[in-house]
């Protein structure tokens, strides 16, 4: 049977102008560590002698490659390359998610425009999440940290801040370290939650300025609260963001989804594996992705390891626990199968046991 046009294997030819050794030497990385790394993300073969390059591959995958390999030299003109560059190029260009999506059409490039930065959202998964986050009034984004769910939600907050969409910001997140018991803090509201807010501070700074962000919150244009304060409100025209939510109780995540009123758009980021509530409490946020599972009007995009966009090393060790976890729930279920079993077989002996008595008698 024939490969479809999209899968068909080609090999293509490469020349990399100008022919310069040491730009070469740094685009090839160290024993060729830089060009291994795209063969195994992309699943091509690369060879090359001087700057000439064979690619070979399916013919999406090869192009791709060669248009990275392009931009990456050009790279080269200013600095060296290392690997971790090499892997958020990887990444920004949407390259690993060919294999989700072999050979698809262009559907336009996804952009978040800010006050002081254009942002381009990494690979289709975080193209994939703005385009929920625009389409949908409630959104989930559950993953990992360093997939940017937090960033990219407060980049769109502000975006519609600064076209009127809505008409203030709502930043929320459960002081779990101080058990939601703020008033025995030193300090105003803001500095009594400002170190479990500081992921949000930190992109807003970058969005907008530090002297315009102080300026918005004095004005009440931007609001930060914990989740604890949301009793009792109702939001309309807002976009809310609720941080880490996987610190929420069951009661705490019903109480934050039913405030969100006419106008408003929520985003509800968390990490399920990383749930700081106190022993026997129910993280609201894995309960609540059961509860409203296929419920329209809901977005919810899933981030993985591969996500990651920050050094390397943090996604190698995300799948590293992620492999260790499954291990030992599996040992787990192994050891709680051994036991039913022991269980079964002692029950069994003491009903033939039973039996025997019974017929002596």
């Amino acid at each position: 049977m024939s490969q479809p046009a999209s899968q068909a294997n080609r090999i293509i030819t490469l020349t990399l102008e100008p022919n310069d050794p040491r730009r070469l030497a740094t685009l090839c990385g160290q024993r060729d560590e830089h060009l291994k790394l795209v063969e195994s993300r992309l699943g091509i073969t690369l060879r090359n002698r001087g700057n000439i390059f064979q690619l070979a591959g399916p013919i999406h995958r090869v192009k791709a490659a060669a248009n990275l390999l392009e931009h990456l030299y050009r790279e080269t003109e200013a600095s060296d390359l290392a690997p971790d560059t090499v892997h958020l190029f990887l990444q920004e260009s949407g390259l690993e998610a060919l294999e989700e999506d072999e050979g698809g059409a262009d559907e336009g490039e996804v952009l978040i425009r800010t006050p002081r930065t254009l942002i381009k959202p990494r690979g289709l998964n975080q193209q994939g999440y703005v385009q929920s986050i625009r389409a949908h009034d409630i959104n989930f984004g559950i993953g990992p940290a360093g997939t940017g769910k937090t960033y990219l939600a407060v980049a769109a907050a502000v975006e519609a801040l600064n076209q009127q969409e809505v008409r203030r910001i709502l930043l929320v997140r459960p002081a779990v370290e101080a058990g939601e018991k703020l008033g025995f803090l030193p300090g105003d509201l803001a500095q009594k939650i400002d170190p479990y807010l500081r992921p949000l501070y930190d992109a807003l700074y970058e969005m907008i300025g530090f002297e315009q962000v102080a300026k918005l919150i004095e004005r009440q244009v931007i609001e930060i609260a914990p989740l604890a304060y949301m009793r009792g409100r109702t939001l309309n025209n807002a976009f809310i963001i609720l941080d880490e939510s996987q610190n929420t109780t069951r009661e705490q995540m019903k109480m934050f989804l039913t405030r969100i009123g006419f106008g408003s758009t929520a985003v509800i980021t968390g990490d399920v594996t990383q749930v700081d509530l106190p022993r026997g409490q129910s993280s609201g946020l894995i309960q609540v992705l059961e509860v409203l599972k296929g419920t329209p009007g809901i977005g919810v995009t899933h981030f993985a390891a591969k996500d990651v966009v920050r050094h390397p090393l943090v996604q190698r060790i995300i799948e590293a626990y992620d492999s260790f976890e499954a291990e030992q729930e599996a040992a787990e279920r192994a050891r709680k199968e051994a036991r039913d079993q022991e269980r079964e077989a002692l029950r069994q002996e003491r009903l033939e046991r039973r039996d025997r008595e019974r017929d002596d008698s």
